[in-house]
């Protein structure tokens, strides 16, 4: 039998390193700290106006782009950052933020075109490149004088050519934590002005950002509005990643056309959950911010461990996860003793490695998330100490 040509193309990512990690942690009762959702639900008020959803029968197809009530919700968040969108044009509403990237790419590029990815990067994103039968290529995080992972703005100009299509940027960053600053994302607009280039952002953690840094959306940069589909969802925000509810902000024609792609894939998508993330926008921001101090809190408790445990830990300025460097405890190779931690000390972690193209560059980091409760959190560390 003949292969489907999408096979080989998709072969890096049909067997990811979360499935494995995930059966390694539940065959040795592993302390999970590899997969990147919390262990506690969101805002009480959102979960009761979802059974009430339920209970008065909001149990059947939503409206294609989503119901009004959430997308009018989601518009009115984005205004916080000065950005303005037609709720009824600009707004689409996806299953999560993976379909919402998946469904850009497949609206927005071609074979033979080219898109950037800044790695490490999510495993979705270079997937979804594949399916649209685009090529991907990869731009490198640099560590910085400071020891921060910041973004290579040289190496980004370079891997511009004349089949560049878009560029793909997610910041807060999974996963290194890293947040770009104003004169990153003002390089990659300048790019992406003066090449005539799609920009593609992954904002879910844009709530999650610590130390006193700010989340800046690219599309509020000059020039950037009407070539960016801006994506975020409520599952980080809200810690209801289960709902898989996410959306596209953008100029009418980029989000129609992404339409045109999703409405393909899942059609609609979460109806009970719809009106109860658009309560969340409205009415529970105080409750997040709640949720970024205790995981800021969270943050430095798992890293203080990971430091008396032996590992050299990188900064994590924004979203679930901390980087934490092997070699000092005498590993090279991340992804190698990922596969030992479960079984040898009862700890799962991801390593950095298979996040990238150039895993030699990066197989001495491996990422903890610390999205969990205080006492997940203390037991990883303990057994940590065994190594």
């Amino acid at each position: 039998m003949r292969v489907p040509a999408l096979v080989p193309r998709l072969q890096p990512f049909t067997s990811t390193i979360f499935a494995e990690m995930t059966a390694l942690a539940v065959q040795h009762d592993a302390v999970n700290l590899g997969q990147g959702f919390p262990d506690t639900d969101g805002p009480s008020s959102m979960l009761a106006a979802a059974q009430s959803a339920i209970a008065s029968g909001v149990n059947q197809y939503p409206p294609g782009p989503g119901m009004p009530v959430l997308r009018r919700a989601i518009a009115a968040h984005r205004s916080r950052y000065g950005l303005s969108y037609d709720p009824d044009s600009e707004v689409l509403v996806t299953v999560g933020a993976t379909e919402a990237i998946a469904a850009s790419l497949l609206a927005l590029v071609e074979a033979g075109d080219e898109v950037i990815l800044i790695e490490p990067y999510y495993d979705s994103y270079a997937a979804s490149v594949a399916m649209a039968g685009a090529t991907r290529v990869t731009v490198g995080l640099r560590e910085d004088e400071s020891g921060r992972l910041a973004l290579d703005v040289d190496a980004l100009r370079a891997a511009v050519t004349p089949r560049t299509r878009a560029i793909l940027v997610n910041s807060p960053h999974n996963p290194t934590g890293t947040v770009f600053r104003l004169e990153e994302l003002q390089a990659i607009a300048s790019l992406c002005v003066e090449h005539d280039l799609l920009a593609i952002t992954d904002e879910v953690y844009e709530h999650l950002v610590f130390d006193g840094l700010v989340h800046i959306p690219l599309a509020s940069l000059p020039g950037m509005a009407p070539r960016t589909l801006s994506i975020s969802g409520a599952g980080k925000t809200f810690n209801c990643t289960g709902w898989k509810i996410g959306w596209v902000c953008g100029p009418a024609e980029l989000v129609s056309a992404v339409r045109a792609a999703k409405q393909f894939m899942t059609f609609v998508g979460g109806a009970p959950f719809q009106p109860a993330v658009a309560h969340a926008l409205t009415a529970e921001l105080d409750w997040v911010t709640g949720l970024r101090d205790s995981l800021a809190s969270k943050r430095a408790r798992l890293a203080e461990g990971l430091r008396a445990a032996g590992f050299e830990v990188r900064s994590s300025e924004g979203t679930y996860f901390i980087c934490a460097d092997v070699r000092p405890l005498g590993h090279t190779d991340g992804l190698a003793l990922c596969r030992e931690l479960p079984a040898r000390i009862g700890v799962a972690a991801v390593p950095v490695q298979v996040f990238t193209d150039r895993p030699a560059d990066w197989q001495h980091l491996i990422r903890f998330a610390f999205c969990k409760q205080d006492a997940v959190i203390d037991e990883a560390v303990e057994r940590l100490h065994k190594l």
